[in-house]
């Protein structure tokens, strides 16, 4: 802002079209854009005006590629780009040693067994002392970030390491990881180095004017993310309330909990809420009239998602996003550094009136990534292959939350066909992740990988691999995954066709949700040791259950479609129909298989002995006192974190320069 004691220029300097002048009608973000502006706003009057109330900017920027490039490459103050960028550069920092591994870089690379699960199957992941240099570099890239300092090149050095990770472990996507990524790399492409950076301190004269493209690029990505996340969530599996039960017993929900009932605020904020903040606020906050208005809701919904929450940086890259919506020169306004001028002030009206070849072919590659981020979260038409019981691999279409998993039984066994022996396989013997158990893509290169892996004497190299996988989504019956008769060995797997031996989600059976609600409410009101499981399977396959002699009381009841049981020790068979109950014995195996043409639905119903007997009960095992908000423990966690992150980089050097040994990784048990 201008000295008020100064005459206004003839002229206006680019520093002022970023930061107008207080009588100014103009908004920060408004500069006229080619010399067919006033015409064009002529034919749009009635209709610009409206534009203009809301967005605060002319409709006229976007009627012809010419405007809209003018309209692009409109010099604006890089400061608020500049505080961003800082944040986001210290949010990664942090992150490399949590989300992206680094903490446990030994668990997840020091073992030669360890099994990953790459996009790309020819990926391979290097041996661990170059693992920890790979990790290196892009913690070095995060500080050049952060500091903004030889930016382009910092930029470099942790995303291409960063998108190596990212790649090499589908097991570890997530929404937000893959935002990190975007936004480096669009980062990359700016001025963010523009203002508060070592850049700008070693070159002075640089000017602090960016085109305007730098903000909207960003802009652009984050309103992709709330858009599609609450587009995701209008969808009866979401608005039906199933996806996040019991979170209205945190404490952030304490004060909605003296007005209305748990139930409620689990169905009315955290499902209906939270889907029209979503798909909503994005538009709230590009709109001036209520900027204002929707940011304390903005700050509060990521505050609160820290809470509730293990997502590492999200809430915290996100909150730092919010700034961006507001004037470019916040920062200066608040260090009340208006004072400073561009040393070299540039005609903007003569910049902007004729945009040349290069800039329409830069809003063309933006358009272009634009048309790209809206496709991707739909594309899943395309890539046939990674659909299972959800669209598309889990990470890059903004469906945050709308699934949660419960996954009951997970077994593996090695069949040798030269001898016919059958070895157990303990699930979790090659990998920590279990997401594998949801994929095909991955349920594949896991049998591989355990195939490469194993070498013992009494199996032969003739083997066949078979999953069997028990897993429930959003609160409907356990299920089976996969084909559990299907050697994944040997069977085929294309990313762009359907696989046939993924078994699909029985959507035929959602209307029963709500009665197993009813039941397992009554169950657990039987005694504080009661509890129920809930199975459906398909037909023609058979549920093989061992029950522990720890449990007791244990009853088989059929819900719907028809069934045949028998134990191990009777081998006469029982067929049960929709109603019947029959007793089961502890410390014996129970063989249910499903008969007929559809699916049958059963559930178990038993009491644990062993806490009956000790006098132990759910709600004592959870009784650890726990701090309202551990900020302390927190910061000690990371802190620790980030210590054996150090450790593990440093080994990595040290046995690169001076052979000097690596301790051997000693992976923990929960």
């Amino acid at each position: 802002m201008a000295n008020s004691k100064r005459k206004l220029p003839t002229k206006p300097s680019a520093t002022e079209d970023a930061t107008p002048h207080k009588d100014t009608p103009r908004s920060s973000e408004e500069f006229p854009t080619d010399v067919n502006h006033k015409s064009a706003k002529k034919s749009f009057l009635p209709q610009n005006a409206f534009f203009r109330d809301c967005l605060g900017h002319d409709l006229s920027n976007f009627t012809s590629l010419t405007n809209f490039t003018s309209w692009l490459n409109r010099p604006v103050d890089g400061a608020a780009l500049g505080i961003f960028r800082l944040l986001y550069g210290a949010a990664m920092l942090i992150d490399i040693a949590e989300e992206r591994g680094g903490g446990q870089l030994d668990v997840r690379f020091q073992e030669p067994l360890h099994c990953h699960f790459p996009l790309f199957n020819g990926m391979r992941a290097l041996d661990y002392p170059l693992m920890g240099c790979v990790y290196l570099c892009m913690w070095l890239g995060a500080w050049g970030i952060m500091l903004g300092y030889r930016f382009r090149t910092s930029c470099l050095a942790f995303l291409i390491p960063y998108w190596y990770i990212f790649l090499l472990d589908k097991p570890t996507w997530n929404n937000h990881s893959y935002l990190f990524g975007l936004v480096g790399t669009l980062l990359l492409f700016t001025q963010a180095e523009s203002y508060c950076s070592l850049d700008r301190w070693l070159n002075p004269r640089k000017s602090h004017c960016i085109p305007y493209w730098n903000y909207f690029l960003i802009k652009f990505q984050f309103f992709i993310l709330y858009m599609y996340a609450g587009l995701k969530k209008f969808s009866l599996e979401w608005l039906s309330g199933y996806a996040m039960s019991n979170l209205s017993y945190h404490w952030v929900f304490a004060p909605f909990r003296q007005v209305i009932d748990p139930e409620l605020i689990d169905l009315l904020i955290v499902h209906w809420f939270t889907a029209f903040f979503d798909v909503s606020i994005a538009f709230f906050m590009t709109l001036e009239k209520t900027r204002l208005l929707v940011t304390p809701f903005m700050l509060s919904f990521h505050l609160m998602n820290s809470r509730l929450f293990v997502i590492g940086m999200f809430p915290w890259v996100c909150l730092a996003e919010v700034p961006l919506f507001f004037s470019f020169d916040w920062p200066r306004r608040l260090g009340n550094w208006s004072k400073i001028r561009d040393v070299h002030p540039k005609d903007p009206e003569e910049e902007l009136s004729k945009p040349g070849i290069l800039a329409r072919l830069r809003t063309g590659l933006i358009l272009a990534f634009c048309g790209l981020q809206l496709f991707l979260p739909y594309s899943h038409f395309i890539t046939k292959g990674y659909n299972n019981w959800t669209n598309g691999l889990y990470g890059y279409s903004w469906d945050m939350m709308v699934h949660s998993y419960d996954t009951l039984q997970t077994s593996i066994q090695v069949v040798d066909n030269e001898s016919r022996q059958v070895h157990d396989l303990n699930p979790y013997a090659f990998t920590e992740y279990d997401r594998w158990t949801k994929y095909a893509d991955m349920a594949v290169q896991y049998a591989r990988c355990i195939e490469e892996n194993l070498q013992e004497p009494d199996i032969g190299r003739n083997i066949s691999i078979y999953f069997d996988i028990w897993c429930s989504m959003n609160g409907r019956f356990q299920q089976r995954s996969f084909d559990p008769r299907e050697d994944l060995l040997r069977a085929k797997w294309s990313p762009f066709e359907s696989t046939s031996w993924s078994l699909p989600l029985l959507n035929e059976l959602n209307h029963m949700r709500p009665k197993l609600r009813t039941i397992e409410t009554e169950v657990l009101a039987w005694n504080n040791y009661s509890d129920v499981i809930f199975v459906a399977d398909f037909p023609g396959l058979t549920l093989t259950n061992f029950i522990s002699p720890d449990l007791i009381n244990c009853t088989l009841t059929i819900l719907e479609g028809n069934v045949r049981y028998r134990n191990e020790r009777d081998p006469e068979a029982y067929f049960l129909t929709a109603g019947k109950s029959i007793g089961l014995e502890s410390n014996i195996t129970h063989l249910v298989t499903t008969i007929g043409q559809k699916p049958a639905s059963y559930l178990f119903t038993y009491t644990n002995k062993t806490m009956l007997e000790q006098g132990i009960t759910i709600e004592q095992t959870d009784t650890e006192e726990r701090s309202v908000l551990p900020l302390w423990q927190e910061f000690q966690h990371r802190v620790t974190n980030y210590q054996q992150f150090l450790g593990h980089i440093g080994n990595c050097l040290m046995y690169l320069l001076y052979d000097v040994p690596i301790p051997q990784a000693v992976k923990g048990g929960d």
